[in-house]
């Protein structure tokens, strides 16, 4: 996320979160070279452990304690208020994963996910350093950090048949993307970008490249 004001006296702890959350680029890398049905059974339990312990640090306080004095200078404030009970990050990282995997073909949630993974950590550290002109809620300097590193995503991702429409397709995408993290949608960034992005990525594609074979691609 790129939020204003540019002075931030936790920009250091949001390099590590960053840095952290730069390892879960190792998915979509990953999920490139095995199949659907692997690729869940990995993230699935994964995701279930996640859940069940953010949920218990949620209704449990002697745990929530303890993850607090353990991780809590890596989470937001958000993330530590106990009235708003939110889950924290990775989780919703690996609940995305799971969700993008099972909704969406494979060459969709790598380019989607890849997004997430690099643009938002850009916009985040751009925008809290030097964002000054506002763009919806976040500001100008992380939305268009966003937008580029976006776009360098869609050019180095793979592609179905490297046609110029599949490029075309993934930088409305990366528009789209680019709005819906600027928004600030009260939906956690690691659900609304790949779901949005990869949504609007699917549907260009059932549009526009009909005949396009995504299945065979998630397939291989």
């Amino acid at each position: 996320m790129s939020p204003l004001p540019n002075v931030d006296q936790h920009y250091t702890g949001e390099l590590f979160r960053k840095a952290i959350h730069l390892c879960s680029l190792s998915i979509p890398i990953a999920y490139y070279f095995m199949t659907k049905s692997t690729a869940l059974s990995i993230l699935v339990p994964l995701t279930v452990f996640a859940l069940f312990f953010d949920i218990a640090r949620l209704l449990l306080p002697d745990i929530n304690r303890l993850f607090s004095r353990l991780f809590g200078w890596l989470l937001r404030a958000h993330e530590r208020d106990e009235n708003r009970r939110r889950l924290n990050g990775a989780t919703y990282v690996l609940l995305s994963a799971c969700l993008c995997i099972f909704l969406f073909p494979k060459l969709i949630v790598i380019t989607a996910f890849s997004i997430l993974i690099i643009s938002d950590t850009l916009a985040a550290l751009i925008g809290r350093k030097i964002g000054k002109r506002p763009f919806l809620k976040k500001s100008f300097e992380g939305s268009a950090a966003f937008f580029f590193s976006a776009i360098v995503v869609v050019i180095l991702t793979p592609k179905a048949s490297y046609l110029p429409m599949e490029y075309a397709i993934g930088g409305i995408a990366a528009i789209v993307g680019t709005v819906v993290e600027a928004s600030g949608t009260g939906i956690d960034d690691n659900l609304s970008i790949p779901l949005s992005v990869g949504g609007v990525m699917w549907l260009l594609y059932t549009i526009v490249l009909p005949a396009t074979d995504l299945v065979d691609f998630a397939l291989k």
